[in-house]
């Protein structure tokens, strides 16, 4: 079977990217895209398939995307097509039997608009941002249409597809390569890896270790070129504690490093859809504090770190709190990890497929 896997682009190093790669590698698929400057950093060796660059300016960027997936015609090379983003999924039309593995419906067309919206400066960007979701969220809607089958990557994406799509789908979480990572030492720093987008709210993390002086954060992650994220990170960059480090983007074998010596994870993103940080770290023995919001409430557990409220004394409590005790956590967190092992994902995955092709 010759599979196909369209991604929006590669712009930065994210969970939906390692997802891809690694489905790319179960399946031997072709991957087809549009930006490729962050595919380097995968070790990828397969093959990708560039349906050319996008304009990196929002929205014209998305307009591109769009566009670029829509026109592409691959039904007469492929047996199936798999989908994954916000914006491959316009080529379902001409790409059939498919699938689509969502990480969640646009957000900032359906449970992030209010949000979006009041982060616009003035009276003509927001009714710029209103009249682009709302003329975009019809064209969405419409091609997901063409998609044979919806695969949600959490139970919080279950229900965004159910509440904003009105579709049903199935729930197969999102891989971890167990075999990768490894515990070195419960080190002096705690780890934060994640795109660097307002919604990560960085800040809080930030604003969490400027009061605590004793203890150092790490961050890594970037953003792709015509994001929405160039002036949120240079704020950041202004003013930073000096117990606090911003790496930038870094390859798998430092991260893999950075896991294996790192006290604990670190997570705040705004209702996350999934999150893969807090498995890595979990695969690498690590504790993870994150907020008690989204995907990760599904990860992680009393006895693999701890789920705080999105405040600032909240996220110190369960700092403090686990570094004192995070060598303890070690074994749960191997043991959690392995229930997303990407033996697992595989088997599932395969049998969707095979029960969508009505194959044994």
């Amino acid at each position: 079977m010759k599979v196909a896997i369209f991604h929006d682009y590669f712009g930065a190093i994210g969970g939906g990217e390692r997802v891809v790669t690694i489905l790319a590698d179960i399946f031997q698929a072709d991957i087809v895209t549009t930006d490729t400057e962050a595919i380097k950093n995968f070790q990828f060796t397969g093959n990708v398939i560039k349906l050319g660059d996008t304009f990196k300016l929002p929205p014209i960027k998305q307009f591109t995307a769009q566009k670029k997936f829509y026109s592409c015609n691959l039904s007469d090379q492929y047996d199936f097509f798999i989908f994954s983003g916000y914006w491959s999924h316009y080529a379902a039309h001409l790409n059939h039997p498919n699938l689509w593995y969502c990480y969640s419906p646009v957000r900032p067309f359906y449970d992030l608009y209010d949000v979006f919206l009041k982060r616009q400066r003035n009276f003509f960007s927001r009714q710029a941002f209103r009249l682009w979701v709302h003329s975009l969220r019809w064209y969405d809607r419409r091609s997901i249409r063409d998609i044979d089958q919806i695969i949600a990557i959490s139970q919080i994406t279950k229900k965004r597809i159910e509440h904003f799509l009105h579709y049903q789908s199935e729930v197969i979480y999102p891989p971890v390569d167990t075999s990768k990572f490894r515990f070195k030492e419960s080190g002096d720093f705690w780890l934060s890896v994640n795109r660097l987008y307002p919604e990560k709210r960085i800040e809080l993390q930030i604003e969490s270790f400027r009061q605590m002086p004793d203890q150092t954060l790490v961050i890594t992650g970037g953003f792709s070129k015509g994001d929405h994220a160039e002036g949120y990170t240079k704020r950041m960059l202004r003013d930073l504690p000096d117990n606090v480090t911003m790496l930038g983007e870094v390859g798998e074998k430092e991260l893999v490093d950075l896991y294996a010596c790192c006290r604990g994870l670190i997570c705040t993103a705004l209702n996350e859809d999934f999150g893969l940080t807090p498995l890595e770290a979990m695969a690498s023995g690590k504790p993870v504090v994150a907020v008690n919001e989204g995907g990760f409430c599904e990860t992680v557990t009393s006895e693999t770190g701890r789920l705080v409220q999105a405040n600032l004394p909240a996220i110190i409590d369960g700092i403090q709190e686990v570094s004192n005790t995070a060598e303890s956590f070690r074994e749960p967190c191997q043991a959690r990890a392995q229930l997303f092992d990407i033996s697992i994902f595989e088997q599932k995955m395969k049998a969707a497929i095979n029960q969508r092709l009505q194959l044994p």
